[in-house]
């Protein structure tokens, strides 16, 4: 079974049979590229061929799509709901007053407190309703609040791992397990690339490191590793090397490049199973065409000054996330089909309010920024932005004005790529603990996020071990939001 084909049989042929049989060998590497890339490789070669030469192809989708790229943001730690998006009244009546009976469950769990024995807090930031719809979000995103109309708001996520290892690879990856491939590489992998001078599938992440950012949470798990993450660094130079020696010249290097890639290609013979050489192959040929693309991305000497203010780019607290953002703006604007933003430190145990305030102003600016940028260049109605975090923070207290863990009841946003904005979805009990209302599991999100993009979550199969492994795994999707969100 070809793999390229999203559950479709078709017949490649090796390697070994194809360069014996093609008069033009790598040369015809390269023109099936370019053929397949125009529409044109499946007449003139057959599908299969050129196929098996770049698993990268651009390919349909399943039925029409509503975007063509994503920007996920994902809150490292967990970001509180409510404290963000879901106000409680209850809490604030209540504030200091020991859980009701009813919440005093052997099923609710937290990593560091006895729930069944905690103290209700208080929302630290007040609720205000904003725009024409009068969306409540909190004076934690002040400048947030100007996009209130753009904003679909799930307020019912759920799932069952309460430590941030399991949580984070939930969001991530559709699983709880390391070893499974994450969403943008499903999302590579049933779409293929649209750009042939940049990775198709980039991941930025800010400094505010506590535990370094592990490679499963954009790698390609068992899918082909062509479909992982590129990692660009925030802190200098975001690619390196991409300027050649200037002893060696375009046309040398082109040479020495096409000989190394011969040898690459000899050495995979027999080893076709081995996806890590295929992807260290598609590596060699992407670098020397980032020498003329990356370059012009990263140049944001050109970008207005209302740009850069938009941004944050000048302010020392905002400068760093301002900077993934704009990267990401430029970067969809190029065609890159999925890019992932990681901000790192929403874990609030000790102090809330303080923690959760910190990492706000790194991030509120520069996504209000974003949206607003993408909104003005026509890109947000074919972008996806997702904003989550892999689990809420509890309603009761943590030592003195901290939060534990909660993923029972947590919200997520997103806006553009054909989501109508301006509403919520979903709700969680009266003091923000449970997912009452409207449930959605990580499965759904999942599920959802391929709808947008045109892709049928049940069709975008691989087979591993006899397995028809998918994005959201083998337990049945129950609220797929792709009716509720694209529809006013």
């Amino acid at each position: 079974m070809n793999p390229f084909a999203c559950g479709r049989e078709v017949r490649v042929k090796n390697r070994r049979e194809f360069l014996t049989q093609s008069a033009f060998g790598f040369g015809a590497l390269a023109l099936g590229h370019l053929l397949d890339r125009d529409g044109l490789g499946s007449a003139l070669a057959g599908q299969d061929v050129v196929s098996s030469i770049n698993p990268l192809a651009p390919r349909p989708p399943h039925f029409p799509a509503k975007a063509k790229s994503v920007i996920f943001i994902f809150l490292r730690g967990g970001l509180s709901q409510v404290d963000s998006f879901d106000p409680k009244p209850a809490l604030e009546r209540f504030d200091g007053h020991p859980l009701p009976d009813s919440f005093r469950s052997d099923n609710l769990n937290a990593q560091f407190i006895k729930i069944s024995e905690a103290k209700l807090m208080a929302p630290s930031f007040s609720f205000r309703q904003h725009g024409e719809s009068g969306l409540p979000i909190s004076d934690l995103f002040p400048a947030l609040t100007a996009h209130a109309d753009d904003l679909a708001v799930i307020r019912s996520c759920y799932h069952d791992a309460f430590l941030h290892g399991p949580a984070t690879t939930w969001l991530n990856t559709g699983s709880i397990q390391l070893g499974h491939p994450s969403a943008g590489a499903w999302v590579l992998y049933g779409l293929g690339a649209e750009t042939d001078n940049l990775p198709a599938y980039v991941v930025m992440t800010d400094s505010g490191l506590r535990v370094p950012l592990p490679a499963d949470m954009y790698g390609s798990g068992f899918l082909p590793a062509v479909y992982q993450g590129t990692r660009v660094e925030t802190e200098g130079a975001p690619f390196e090397n991409l300027t050649p020696p200037p002893a060696i010249g375009a046309t040398r290097q082109r040479t020495i490049l096409d000989q190394v890639q011969a040898w690459n290609r000899r050495h995979l013979e027999g080893r076709e199973d081995d996806t890590r050489l295929e992807a260290r192959i598609a590596s060699y040929e992407l670098a020397f065409r980032m020498q003329t693309g990356a370059p012009e991305l990263v140049d944001v000497s050109k970008e207005s000054l209302a740009v850069r203010e938009r941004y944050g780019l000048d302010h020392e607290v905002t400068s760093q996330f301002g900077n993934m953002c704009l990267l990401a703006r430029r970067m969809v604007e190029r065609e890159v089909r999925f890019v992932q933003l990681f901000s790192n430190d929403w874990d609030g145990h000790e102090q809330c309010p303080k923690n959760h305030q910190e990492s706000s102003d790194k991030i509120d600016r520069p996504v209000a920024g974003l949206l607003a940028d993408l909104k003005e260049r026509g890109l947000l109605e074919s972008t996806l932005v997702v904003c989550a975090g892999e689990f809420g923070r509890t309603p009761v207290m943590q030592g003195t004005r901290g939060r534990d863990h909660n993923p029972y009841g947590f919200t997520i946003w997103m806006a553009g790529g054909g989501v109508q904005g301006g509403k919520v979805i979903g709700a969680t009990d009266e003091l923000g603990f449970l997912a009452v209302e409207d449930k959605v599991h990580v499965r759904d999100i999942h599920a959802t996020m391929l709808s947008l993009l045109g892709l049928d979550h049940e069709r975008l199969t691989f087979r591993v071990h006899g397995l028809e492994e998918k994005l959201t795994g083998v337990d049945r999707v129950e609220n797929n939001l792709y009716p509720k969100l694209t529809k006013a």
